[in-house]
């Protein structure tokens, strides 16, 4: 997949609090190199916790964050394809986030799906009917984006989806 590219200011906001806050304000106060790479660290580990929150794999592969350009890179090796995926959608569906470098290896790689990004007005059945010509087909896309969406009607503009292949 490469490089995939999100929207900045949407997304969870997992740099606003605890470690991640912490780090970030001694760097803007105190931008050595050193304080700069503890606030990354901090991010990626948010970011990290995040995965986990959503009951995805964290071993096997390692996650960084650049703060300058707000940037995940993900590098190593993940299970399964749909894995990988929701891996790149948690990374990239983070407030402050603009780009994740995609460096995973999956064993036994699969068709890829399609990211849509969500705009205003969107439902997933919408999402459905212009991806798989039937509005009733929205429970895939809902199955494919399972853990991080709860619920079917919850989704928000500038949100990331994936959309399995037919």
């Amino acid at each position: 997949m490469g490089l995939l590219s999100f929207i900045k200011e949407a997304g969870e906001k997992l740099f606003g609090m605890g470690e991640a806050k912490a780090a970030e304000e001694v760097a803007k106060k105190d931008p050595t190199p050193v304080n700069i790479d503890a606030a990354n660290a901090a991010a990626a580990n948010a970011i990290r916790d995040y995965i986990a929150k959503n009951n995805l794999p964290v071993d096997g592969y390692d996650i960084k964050f650049d703060g300058a350009s707000g940037t995940v890179i993900a590098q190593g090796n993940v299970d399964t394809q749909s894995n990988k995926e929701k891996i790149l959608l948690c990374c990239g569906n983070v407030h402050g986030v603009e780009a994740v470098q995609d460096q995973l290896y999956v064993p036994a790689p699969e068709p890829e799906a399609q990211f849509y990004t969500v705009v205003k007005g969107d439902t997933l059945s919408k999402i459905a009917k212009e991806f798989y010509g039937n509005a009733n087909a929205y429970m895939k896309i809902f199955e494919a984006n399972t853990p991080m969406l709860t619920h079917p009607d919850k989704i928000y503009p500038g949100q990331s989806l994936r959309i399995p292949p037919q």
